[in-house]
This record gives C-alpha cells, sequence and structure tokens, in this order.
C-alpha cells in the first residue's frame, strides 16, 4: 500500500516512517509536515497514517474526502466538533480512529472490560493512572480515556459526574461511584497506564508500559493494511485486532 505519513518531523512520524520502510507490503508515498500543502500528496495514496495536533484534522479530512483516501488517526486531544467530523467523514472513506495502536493496550482495553465486569464498583474502587513525557499537550492521554470510557459503560457510570481527575484538601471519604483519574508528566515516559481496582483484602491492577514509539507505529502500519478494500465507516484497534 502507498502510505501518506503527516508529522514527517515528530516523534511518531519518525517511527511511522522506519515501520513502513520495514515492511514489504508497504511504501512511502509522501511524507507532510507543518507548513507544506498536503493535497498533491494524496493522488494516488492508498492510506494517511496521521499522528499529528488535533487542529490539523478538519484539513486532513477535507483532502481524503476530496482524493477517498483512507486514514488512520492515532491523533487525540480533539473536541466535540472535530469527533462529529470523523465521524461525518467515515460515512464516506474507511478511518481507523484509535487513541493507542499498541496490541498490548488494546489487550488491556479488552481485560479492562472484562475486569469491570466482574470487579464491579458496588464492591471495588477503580482508579485510573497514567504516566507521559513532559512534552505532551493533552491530559488525560487519549488511551486514559477510552479506558474511562470502557469503564463507565461497564460500571454505568458517567465521565463528567462521576471521574474525579486528582483529589486536594478535605476531600470527606470516596464516593462510592467515583472513578479517579490522575495524569503524570515527566522526562522520557513513552506511556504507562493503569487500571487498579481495589476493595477491603485485595487489589487487582492491570498495567501497560510502553517502552518504545515503534510499538504504536506497528499497530498503525498494521491497522493501514487492513484497511485494504474496506468499506467507508468508523473502525479502532478492537476491529483491526478482532477484539470486539
Amino acid at each position: 500500500m502507498n502510505i501518506v505519513i503527516t508529522g514527517r518531523s515528530g516523534r511518531m512520524g519518525l517511527s511511522v516512517a522506519e515501520a513502513v520502510e520495514d515492511h514489504p507490503d508497504a511504501s512511502i508515498h509522501g511524507t507532510h509536515d507543518t507548513g507544506e500543502e498536503l493535497g498533491p500528496l494524496l493522488d494516488g495514496a492508498d492510506v494517511v497514517i496521521d499522528f499529528t495536533i488535533h487542529s490539523f484534522t478538519a484539513q486532513l479530512l477535507e483532502h481524503a474526502l476530496a482524493t477517498t483516501t483512507a486514514l488512520v488517526i492515532g491523533t487525540t486531544g480533539h473536541d466535540e466538533n472535530e469527533l462529529a467530523a470523523i465521524q461525518d467523514a467515515s460515512g464516506k472513506i474507511p478511518i481507523v480512529f484509535a487513541p493507542n495502536f499498541s496490541i498490548g493496550v488494546n489487550t488491556l482495553f479488552w481485560l479492562t472490560r472484562h475486569a469491570a465486569r466482574i470487579l464491579d464498583n458496588n464492591r471495588f474502587d477503580i482508579e485510573v493512572t497514567e504516566m507521559h513525557h513532559r512534552h505532551k499537550i493533552d491530559a488525560p492521554s487519549g488511551t486514559a480515556r477510552r479506558l474511562l470510557e470502557i469503564l463507565n459503560t461497564e460500571t454505568d457510570t458517567s465521565y463528567q459526574d462521576d471521574v474525579s481527575h486528582g483529589r486536594v484538601g478535605i476531600t470527606g471519604a470516596r464516593p462510592d461511584r467515583q472513578i479517579g483519574m490522575h495524569s503524570l508528566r515527566g522526562g522520557d515516559v513513552v506511556g504507562d497506564h493503569t487500571v487498579m481496582f481495589s476493595a477491603d483484602g485485595e487489589r487487582v491492577e492491570l498495567t501497560h508500559k510502553a517502552s518504545s514509539r515503534m510499538t504504536f507505529a506497528s499497530g498503525a502500519l498494521r491497522a493501514a493494511l487492513w484497511l485494504n478494500g474496506k468499506s467507508p465507516g468508523l473502525y479502532d484497534m478492537q476491529d483491526v485486532l478482532e477484539l470486539e
């Protein structure tokens, strides 16, 4: 497949380029960076792999729709309007949109869903922690947000009403339905995520730690190759890995 890589000079852009160059079924059709024209690059491209910033998504969707080019979007931090635009575009082109393309993290999503069904929040208190490098611009991470979405669904709680982002001062006793969310930033941490289920006398922790961005790049490339021949629609890595 002919692949266009956006964010060429970024950490993920460089890792994706390395993954594509090493794969026999993929080639770099073109690369893009801030300030460059995107449209001409998509002529003859099969798919774009995008790890940039959320404000670039509108431009990406515009050109992808004009050329019916498939998309793999790993960018996080989108607002509601940007998410709606991705959803609308998926009616015309196939898009894999995921907060994390690591196979291990997507296994964590699957495990969290099933653990929450067993270790429900009537008995277990649930906390989520994530840590990333000091340059990450959004918090909580997209991966943590997906974990919270899974937990909210399985425990019948609400992100707006039941998730507490850190604690300070005299907080009183922990509300029964509360889910704690804690974002840490520092150094060059690629990405650590933990979901904790704590009850009187026992605690279960599910943890994934990434030590290389190549795990995300390889997953994104796997998603790009999976899109070959797919109908328009909005997919994620759970679809690619057949974990749903």
